[in-house]
């Protein structure tokens, strides 16, 4: 099992807790991006198309602990962008740490080796390492060349002194099987602590819009890597039933308060991958969000998703109210054969809204409104972000 017994424990607990007060939408997880700014520019990715006075905000330790203490999920995942380039992520690691959160550190390991001294390793924190499969998979999924040899070496330097990691992949149309299968082997020949594995979600902004997978492929595809991996020792870093769901057999819908998100705008609405609204507290995204809009089903937007983010609390939640089903699960591993669990129809859906452009020119009115900052730039090199910021 990748997820540590202390966070299984933890959290089960916490669900449980919900549900005896009767709490109907509570976080699992924390999302936090104290920055867009990101020094690989991926095919895939929608989180970096603003303007460089965007890009150039950051969230300041204090605003990420009070993000942490006004959403109160047991564990907090910090994407991006990429996070090493924060000069502050030092502090804020170890400002959530002393809060008792769980933390799972989202980067690209392009700086890992320049940055790992100053972090310790701890049982509540985790390296989270993007690797979208092979040398090639990979290299090509980021569109640059030598990131997958650069990220490995530092998975080795990062194990060897003793930190906890975990690597975070996203499949895209054309994905293999097989080759994922012997990619993730691989990838436990590195010694890592778990595998979170994912479709990849079909940004309306991303420079590559061929390559996203739609539910149906996305089933195919993961019982094809789940086949070829029966009676191997794999470890993923989450719940079964998630896993049993991309694999075809769960009808679940989407619990986008799951894993609410804190950037720069403020609190995205209505998830991490969907940003169609920001509210200045996580009290007002809570309650002033009309849940019914969206999910598959919902919102066109949402169609073909069945990304972790969106997906997983629902498993988690699940599996408390059905444990035996989720024993059952872990146990035998995702069902690879048969009839798969009927499709969400789409009939009722509504049709997509484009609100990108408003909110950046919202965000960038209230920067031209804001006094100017001193700033001090070292190098206009990718490393010097988060140095001198």
């Amino acid at each position: 099992m990748g997820v540590p017994l202390n966070q299984a424990i933890r959290v089960g607990a916490y669900v449980v807790k919900q549900h005896l007060i009767g709490r109907k939408r509570y976080p699992l997880v924390l999302m936090l991006e104290p920055l867009f700014r990101c020094n690989l520019a991926c095919n895939g990715c929608g989180k970096i198309d603003y303007p460089a006075p965007i890009l150039n905000q950051r969230l300041s330790y204090e605003e990420c602990m009070e993000a942490a203490d006004e959403c109160g999920a047991p564990v907090v995942a910090i994407a991006g962008g990429e996070p090493l380039l924060h000069k502050e992520m030092p502090q804020i690691v170890e400002g959530l740490l002393k809060r008792g959160k769980f933390i799972y550190l989202c980067t690209n390991a392009l700086l890992l080796e320049k940055k790992m001294d100053l972090y310790k390793p701890h049982k509540n924190f985790a390296w989270d390492i993007h690797l979208d499969g092979d040398r090639e998979m990979h290299d090509q999924a980021v569109s640059q060349e030598g990131t997958y040899e650069v990220a490995t070496k530092a998975i080795k330097e990062a194990k060897a002194r003793g930190f906890r990691l975990c690597i975070n992949t996203t499949l895209f149309d054309g994905a293999q099987s097989e080759r994922v299968g012997r990619f993730i082997d691989d990838a436990m020949g590195l010694g890592i602590d778990g595998v979170m594995i994912s479709p990849g979600y079909a940004y309306e902004r991303a420079p590559d819009q061929a390559h996203f997978l739609n539910r149906q492929k996305t089933k195919e595809l993961f019982r094809g890597i789940f086949r070829y991996g029966k009676g191997r020792k794999w470890k993923f870093n989450q719940s079964a039933l998630f896993l049993d769901f991309l694999a075809g057999n769960q009808q679940f819908h989407c619990t986008p308060w799951g894993k609410p998100t804190r950037n720069v705008f403020g609190w995205q609405r209505p998830c991490y991958l969907l940003g169609e609204g920001y509210t200045k507290t996580f009290a007002e995204l809570m309650s002033s969000t009309d849940w019914d809009k969206y999910g598959t089903g919902n919102y066109e937007k949402c169609a073909d998703c069945m990304v972790h983010s969106g997906y997983e609390a629902t498993a988690v939640m699940e599996a408390v109210r059905h444990p035996i089903k989720m024993i059952k699960t872990a146990i035998t591993g995702p069902k690879t054969e048969g009839a798969m669990a009927a499709e969400i129809p789409l009939d009722h859906q509504r049709p997509a809204e484009y609100v990108f452009s408003r909110h950046v020119e919202e965000k960038m009115e209230t920067l031209r409104a804001e006094p100017p900052k001193v700033r001090v730039t070292r190098s206009k090199s990718p490393e010097a972000f988060g140095t001198a910021d």
